[in-house]
């Protein structure tokens, strides 16, 4: 069984931050944060396109009950769905950035590819 990361959070805040960085994701096409929570949210970003795919109303439900933004579950299955139509999975990137300067956490960029 894979375990998650705990992320420093108890288990609501924790499935808040990844639920919002998600969206944040698809929303903007990529995001700056650490390396942890990066490797955290790649695989979920990879299942709301995968559902994106599908392209039908239990999948579009599906998604907007996972994303907080409308705006972002309608892009998601009307532009970033039909990009990856003819891909099998690896829509994300994670690349690493150095450490912060302050803490010394490992940063990285995920990006759809």
């Amino acid at each position: 069984m894979a375990k998650n990361r705990k992320l420093g959070r108890t288990s609501d805040q924790r499935r808040a931050m990844l639920r919002a960085m998600t969206t944040y994701l698809l929303e903007s096409g990529q995001i700056k944060t650490t390396y942890a929570r990066a490797k955290e949210v790649a695989p979920i970003a990879e299942k709301m396109i995968t559902l994106a795919k599908k392209n039908d109303l239990a999948a579009y439900r599906q998604a907007l009950s996972y994303l907080t933004k409308e705006d972002v579950a309608n892009k998601l299955f009307h532009e970033i769905g039909p990009k990856y139509a003819d891909r099998n999975g690896g829509y994300t990137r994670v690349l690493k950035m150095g450490p912060r300067r302050g803490d010394a956490a490992e940063l990285a960029i995920i990006q759809l590819v």
